[in-house]
């Protein structure tokens, strides 16, 4: 495994991270221990988790994620050898978190800090991210391209929130900062803020980046380019959608659509015929659609990892044997043919 920095940081990452949201809740103890020993195994260092998982978010299984990671680590060892990425909850209607004050100011990040190394039975977290926004934003499922406003007068400003995480550093409960799910006038506001203020300076960006949503490109990626601001592409496989296990309105028994219906950010009017053009486009140069899907994400210069999750053995071999697949031209050129035809089904 080829490791690189995160950032302008001096973290030291694997290019495919573990994703771990469904541990705690499609996935039992054993089998994320058994995913955590073949990653690690295969040389993955970067372990993603947050607060609020597993997901679907409930108050049952709030913090069980963590809680499994940190048993797998009292077990195991060699914490220092790992990299461990969590978050801190935005604005939310998540009553049973912090009584449903999941707001991004002193009393509830510090709050949630101490938690989670709690759980995660550490004294320090690699690289600690909000979650989403305080600001009120359409995020996730039903999202628009475009920008519309919500205004609100209680929004905890960005200053505010970044100058207690730069507390966090320095009382060393934290190594480096993230953000996910923003904005680029977010990014910058962050970015702005710590020049202005001399606070530590974000080095990630986690946000959704796939064949079916590419919306990243338009603004936000420029900043690894300019700032060296990476992004940690989470569902890089459009939550299944790009395997092609959802076409013709199928509905593996197993799967998470099935489980838990919630997933709906990419059943959208043409992300059936997008995925159907993509599957089709793999098959024709003989190669899985799942790997495709990861190998074009993993080739984009400004993405600094791909954030990889699985519920079996099976679907993490074949992930993390993309991170071998190098795409030729006529396929990338077949790969932006599609894109122009179906641009960003899937915002």
């Amino acid at each position: 495994m080829e490791y690189r920095a995160l950032g302008a940081s001096d973290l030291r990452i694997s290019p495919l991270c573990l994703g771990s949201m469904m541990w705690g809740s499609q996935n039992s103890a054993h089998e994320a221990f058994a995913q955590l020993d073949y990653a690690v195994g295969r040389g993955i260092n970067f372990i993603d988790t947050a607060e609020c998982y597993a997901i679907p978010p409930r108050a049952e299984t709030q913090g069980s994620t963590e809680t499994l990671l940190g048993d797998w680590l009292a077990r195991h060892g060699g914490r220092e050898r790992l990299i461990i990425a969590s978050k801190v909850t935005g604005r939310s209607d998540f009553t049973w978190i912090r009584g449903g004050q999941t707001r991004l100011h002193r009393q509830q990040i510090e709050a949630a800090i101490d938690a989670s190394l709690q759980r995660l039975r550490t004294d320090y977290i690699d690289l600690y991210q909000v979650h989403w926004p305080d600001r009120p934003l359409t995020l996730f499922a039903g999202a628009s391209p475009e920008y519309r406003h919500q205004a609100a007068a209680d929004v905890v400003p960005i200053e505010e929130t970044l100058a207690v995480l730069g507390d966090l550093v320095r009382a060393g409960k934290v190594r480096q900062l993230g953000i996910s799910n923003e904005t680029p006038w977010g990014l910058h506001r962050y970015l702005s803020a710590a020049d202005r203020l001399g606070l530590p300076r974000v080095v990630s960006v986690q946000n959704a980046y796939n064949l079916l949503n590419r919306c990243y490109e338009n603004g936000l990626s420029e900043f690894w380019y300019q700032e060296q601001i990476g992004l940690l592409a989470y569902s890089p496989l459009g939550q299944g959608q790009l395997s092609g296990k959802y076409l013709q309105s199928r509905r593996p028994p197993e799967s998470r659509k099935v489980l838990f219906d919630r997933f709906g950010r990419y059943e959208t009017p043409m992300a059936d015929a997008a995925t159907e053009a993509y599957v089709s486009l793999a098959r024709e140069h003989g190669l899985d659609p799942v790997q495709m899907a990861l190998a074009f994400v993993q080739s984009r210069e400004f993405v600094n990892a791909t954030i990889i999750g699985a519920s079996s053995l099976a679907q993490l071999e074949t992930a993390i044997d993309s991170a071998q697949l190098a795409l030729s031209d006529a396929l990338l050129e077949g790969i932006e043919a599609i894109h122009r035809r179906y641009t960003n089904p899937c915002p």
